[in-house]
């Protein structure tokens, strides 16, 4: 049986990987907590609290180990349990060099950071892309042999930024593909303009807090307010914020189905949050610190919760390739290996190219 390595990172990352995996149950899976081979950046995450803040950290890693154990998944940090036969990351800021001798597919798991005058100065010296300290770069290495992207605009971008167009198929986004189904919930509130932070702080960037509280106050002008908290921010702080500069019976949620609480909102305003997406698909007006015109153009397709299915059958598509990593064509495999076909002509091309 053939196996296949599915890099995880935030929950977000985790859960889009276990839906892609429950979809190739005729393979041998295993996921690993985001991992890097080299000593300098393996010190600084073990010695010091710099990267406490990303994906690499002990906090993570035990976060998504804990959802990975209550699902009963094989667990392979730092992959050194098992040869692999295919690597699926959810990031390729960083991809250990012997990982890309191995088959590998690049999976977008959430909103790209805004490009920088420092991003390009990182890309332009070919240094390594944490660098930028944000997602910035994320889509953007060309490392990877496949790249699936959330969207015809996220495409376009990727192209953009130098990943070559041929290895780019738009296959939709898991977690974000499906996003009417969250219409029909049992959240409480209604009719509140909701606010979702960022961690920004957290991760060593700049944001004066108190100003966008005040500039949410002034946005819902006497409506309700909700504050959904970032799950990485440091929520004491954030809290007595909030309290501070808002209206008494504002609603501060640290945790609960975000959304939920955007579904049953009237007005959406976040900083830099994937959650956006959710608010745009589902009609509401919205704030960002991106321009919103763009992110319209960059939304994830809305395909019925089709993305993990679409990206699943890239992976058993390459797994089935016998060529070179060049000579593979992933929008081909995606639409030879469609699950929508029936059942029995996709079992005889499945069997036909084992």
């Amino acid at each position: 049986m053939k196996k296949i390595l599915f890099i995880t990172g935030s929950i977000n990352q985790t859960t889009q990987m276990h839906q892609i995996a429950n979809e190739l149950p005729e393979f041998d899976c295993w996921f690993s907590q985001l991992f890097t081979d080299n000593p300098t950046l393996n010190t600084i995450i073990n010695k010091t609290t710099l990267l406490s803040g990303t994906v690499l950290s002990t906090k993570f890693r035990l976060i998504s180990e804990d959802y990975l154990q209550k699902n009963a998944l094989q667990i392979d940090f730092g992959a050194k349990k098992n040869q692999y036969d295919l690597v699926v990351f959810c990031t390729d800021l960083i991809v250990p060099p012997r990982m890309r001798n191995v088959k590998n597919i690049w999976v977008q798991e959430g909103m790209i950071d805004r490009y920088t005058p420092w991003s390009q100065v990182v890309k332009a010296l070919k240094l390594p892309p944490t660098l930028c300290g944000n997602t910035s770069l994320n889509g953007a290495s060309d490392i990877c042999d496949v790249y699936c992207a959330a969207s015809n605009g996220y495409r376009q971008h990727f192209i953009g930024k130098g990943t070559s167009a041929h290895k780019i198929v738009v296959t939709g986004m898991p977690n974000y593909d499906n996003l009417a189904q969250h219409v029909n919930n049992d959240f409480p509130h209604h009719n509140y303009v909701m606010v979702a932070t960022t961690d920004m702080r957290e991760t060593f960037r700049i944001e004066n807090r108190i100003a966008f509280i005040k500039k949410a106050v002034k946005i819902a002008n006497g409506r309700p307010l909700l504050f959904k908290l970032h799950p990485n921010e440091k929520f004491d702080r954030a809290e007595k914020e909030i309290r501070a500069n808002t209206p008494a019976g504002t609603l501060i949620y640290t945790k609960g189905n975000t959304n939920h609480m955007i579904a049953n909102c009237c007005e959406l305003i976040t900083q830099y949050s994937t959650v956006v997406y959710t608010g745009i698909a589902l009609g509401k007006k919205v704030h960002s610190l991106f321009d919103v015109n763009e992110l319209k153009r960059l939304a994830p397709v809305q395909n019925n919760g089709m993305s993990a299915k679409n990206i699943a059958a890239i992976c058993r598509g390459y797994l089935n390739h016998s060529g070179n990593k060049e000579s593979f064509d992933p929008q081909l495999a995606m639409d030879k290996y469609q699950v929508n076909k029936p059942e029995s002509q996709l079992t005889e091309e499945l069997i036909a190219n084992w």
